[in-house]
């Protein structure tokens, strides 16, 4: 929301014994705003007819114009404060003159409470005040105030009528607005239509710029505005070849400055640096317009422009980005001047290319010799935080984080903010991005998207949904950014009823019209257990992309539906044209596991190496689970050969517990041995499987050599290990170990008790067995389905033995 202008006390001039006879009348305060939609419906009248102007009437200089000239005369304070004491003084209030070249004056300088009193102050106003009064406001960036004193003026009457540089003004605050102001600035283009201005060759040209930034990338507003300017000069062909370089039309950019040589007017209409600037832009975007670059390499050289400040910044930045690095630093270098636009142009191109610590280091080394500016700061915390690693990010974030707060910038700007925010949650250090968010005194959508984001990529769901609450109740609403971490850090927590609710933001702000919101939506339903609603979300989406596909194929794994089902969605994916990738491949596999079907797993295998996915681990190692479940070791085996230097724990683990499902023990033990002296570090999983598998067979010595290996590699603390080495020695015949692994556990789980209640029980030591569940009662553990079981089975076997709980 726009700051609004506070009324200001007028000025008085006391050491004057007249000021009351020069006082001015009351001054004629701002009427209030028309509406927007009585632009259009404003009507100018016609102009009286003027009669030529005779040899006396001619202009003449202004009686008082000496008050302006005083600046130019050496000792002269020519500040807008004193020119205005000095007209209070002859009591020349009232000359309208030297009032509109105050309120000029004080606009340009940004003292708008300046401007805005002497123009309350003014007896009569003209078309001038008006204007200048508004493109101060333009130019202070108060674009609200700037359109509402637009709308007085069209209501002031005849003696008011909008000039060349009010619409200038008024089109400039909707260039800066952007998008968001498209549709007003339509409005004032149908005003200007109904003006002797629809072909002056000023307004046109802010015309063509205007579109060009609130057209969304459509030039053809622009260029239809272009094509009905009757006098174009080199601004006008200039603008619109702006608006082409912008959205990254090399081609048509450059058909327009071949064009603007041979104009059908036959003016000579020669390149400028802004031409060439718009020239260069337009390389940026295209890959393919390196050879033009080159050519306007060349061109610029010639020309004597390659010292110009804008038109070297925009070489740096092209060759930069297209990856030209030499050439850039060799421009960058050689540069007389340089500001933080070439700076910025350097850095942008090497974050392109992804060398972000390369592009710290240069703005570590040249930032106490170039002025930075708010561009710079935040494309280097991006660049820090997508392309450095943790530690080097945190480092060299720091350092620039102390410059920003030398520069007295972070709690004035809140995209470095944001930056910062975006920076330290990226490098690790959630905290700091924490801190430095509580401590931003103004937040906008960015600032929360980026917090919500960073909790939820780090795993503080719980956060990561308080933060979204907060969000809403400040009244901001979310983008498609927040709902997804949102419905993310549901899915996380496995919260269905928050879920729903953000489901509902989701449809009231029209956010699942997003191909990616709904794709979490299916997420956080399949997550939840609501299987019907991730269908419902699937069929109702306007268009699939590739996520889309692979999520649906992910819930039909998840709820163990007919294979059938997969197979469909999978035919249906390719009917439509997407290419499956490795995630299509996983979802697949993870549904046909189950069924053990060898020749359609075949089939599917055939499908990976047509699609170029064999050399993926996690569709390899998918494959390699399913064959060992439908027995076919050989298979296993061969893809696990083919691994060979990219084989990860999974891997290790699947083929492992392919021979432990098929019955071959040694085979396991052989590639358990294999893995530890290999690179791969063996896991908690992997230790639970061999456990297993030797308690499967009573191997007592091979479980105590693991038992060994364990304690060597610290992995004797985990409970799954534990409980593991529980079930494997009381299976073993050692339940004396067994207990002692019990007791030694810190945290039992469910699995800890099972495991030490049935190895008592398969030892017949019954009263012993009783304790442990006593005690599993006693320490808030609920006992499960598989703990009745084996107490069911006690009562079988001794009848006489009673639990002091009294179970029934």
């Amino acid at each position: 929301m726009r700051r609004k202008l506070p009324p200001l006390p007028h000025l008085t001039h006391r050491s004057s014994s007249t000021s009351a006879s020069l006082a001015p009348p009351r001054p004629r305060r701002l009427p209030p705003p028309v509406p927007l939609l009585d632009l259009l419906a404003h009507r100018f009248p016609a102009p009286p007819d003027q009669p030529p102007l005779s040899r006396s009437s001619q202009p003449q200089p202004h009686p008082h114009a000496d008050i302006l000239l005083r600046g130019r005369r050496p000792g002269c304070d020519a500040s807008p404060e004193c020119i205005h004491l000095e007209i209070v003084k002859r009591g020349l209030t009232h000359d309208l003159f030297l009032a509109n070249h105050l309120v000029n004056s004080y606009g340009k300088g940004s003292r708008l409470d300046s401007a805005r009193r002497v123009f309350d102050e003014m007896p009569e106003r003209n078309a001038v005040s008006w204007t200048c009064l508004i493109s101060g406001h333009v130019l202070s960036g108060l674009t609200d105030d700037a359109f509402s004193m637009f709308r007085a003026m069209l209501r002031e009457g005849p003696g008011c009528r909008p000039t060349s540089f009010t619409f200038g003004s008024v089109l400039r605050a909707c260039q800066d607005g952007g998008t968001d102001l498209l549709a007003f600035a339509v409005q004032v283009h149908g005003l200007i239509s109904k003006t002797v201005f629809t072909s002056n060759t000023t307004v046109c040209n802010a015309l063509i710029s205007m579109y060009g930034s609130c057209s969304d990338g459509l030039p053809i507003l622009a260029q239809r505005v272009f094509d009905t300017t009757p006098d174009r000069d080199l601004i006008t062909w200039n603008a619109l070849m702006s608006v082409y370089a912008k959205k990254g039309d090399a081609i048509y950019t450059f058909t327009l400055f071949r064009d603007m040589q041979h104009d059908v007017s036959g003016i000579e209409l020669r390149p400028t640096e802004h031409t060439f600037g718009s020239l260069i832009t337009a390389t940026y975007l295209s890959p393919c317009s390196l050879g033009l670059l080159d050519q306007l390499f060349v061109r610029v050289l010639k020309s004597g422009c390659s010292s110009d400040l804008y038109v070297g910044s925009a070489l740096v930045s092209a060759f930069a980005r297209h990856g030209m690095l030499d050439e850039a630093n060799d421009i960058f270098i050689n540069l007389k001047e340089r500001n933080a636009v070439t700076l910025n142009g350097l850095i942008v191109g090497l974050v392109k290319q992804q060398y972000g610590e390369e592009a710290a280091e240069i703005f570590l080394g040249i930032k106490d010799s170039v002025v930075v500016n708010l561009d710079t700061y935040v494309v280097l915390l991006s660049a820090i935080a997508e392309f450095s690693t943790a530690e080097e990010g945190l480092r060299k974030g720091r350092e620039v984080h102390g410059h920003v707060l030398r520069a007295g910038l972070i709690y004035m700007k809140i995209a470095i903010s944001n930056g910062l925010v975006n920076m330290y949650a990226k490098c690790g250090d959630i905290d700091k991005a924490c801190r430095i968010f509580e401590l931003m005194e103004t937040r906008d959508r960015i600032s929360w998207n980026t917090i919500i984001s960073a909790l939820d990529q780090n795993g503080y769901c719980e956060a990561a949904m308080m933060y979204y609450c907060l969000m809403r109740q400040g009244c901001i609403s979310p983008s498609n950014f927040a709902a997804i971490s949102g419905l993310s850090s549901c899915a996380g927590l496995r919260l269905l009823a928050a879920g729903r609710q953000l489901h509902c933001d989701v449809v009231k702000w029209g956010l699942y019209l997003d191909t990616s919101v709904s794709n979490a939506l299916v997420k956080m339903y399949e997550e939840c257990g609501a299987m019907s609603e991730c269908w419902d979300i699937f069929n109702s989406m306007a268009a699939h992309d590739i996520v889309s596909w692979n999520s649906i194929m992910g819930v039909i794994a998840s709820s163990q539906a007919p294979i059938t089902e997969s197979m469909q969605v999978f035919s249906n994916m390719k009917r439509s044209g997407l290419v499956p990738n490795k995630v299509t491949f996983v979802n697949l596999l993870a549904a046909l596991a189950p069924l053990s079907v060898l020749e359609l797993e075949k089939q599917i295998h055939a499908a990976v190496l047509k699609h170029g996915a064999a050399e993926d681990n996690a569709v390899d190692n998918a494959l390699i689970s399913c064959y060992a479940k439908s027995g076919d070791v050989n298979s296993c085996e061969q893809l696990f050969s083919k691994m060979s230097g990219r084989r990860d724990a999974v891997s290790w683990n699947s083929m492992i517990s392919g021979y432990i499902y098929n019955d071959h023990l040694q085979e396991a033990m052989d590639c358990v041995w294999l893995m530890m002296h290999s690179d791969q570090m063996m896991d908690h999983c992997t230790f639970s499987i061999v456990l297993n598998a030797c308690a499967s067979v009573a191997a007592l010595e091979r479980g105590m050599e693991m038992h060994a290996f364990g304690l060597r590699s610290h992995l004797e603390s985990d409970v799954v290990v534990e409980s593991a080495l529980v079930d494997m020695y009381s299976k073993c015949g050692r339940i004396d170990y067994a207990s002692k692994v019990f007791h030694s556990i810190s945290q039992k789980n469910e699995f800890s008790w099972n495991s030490m209640i049935s190895g008592y029980a398969r030892h017949g030591l019954g009263r012993k067995a009783l304790e442990i569940f006593e005690e599993m009662q006693e320490s808030g553990v609920s006992p499960d389905h598989i703990t009745f079981t084996f107490l069911a089975e006690l009562q079988q076997e001794g009848g006489k033995i009673q639990p002091k709980s009294g179970l029934q």
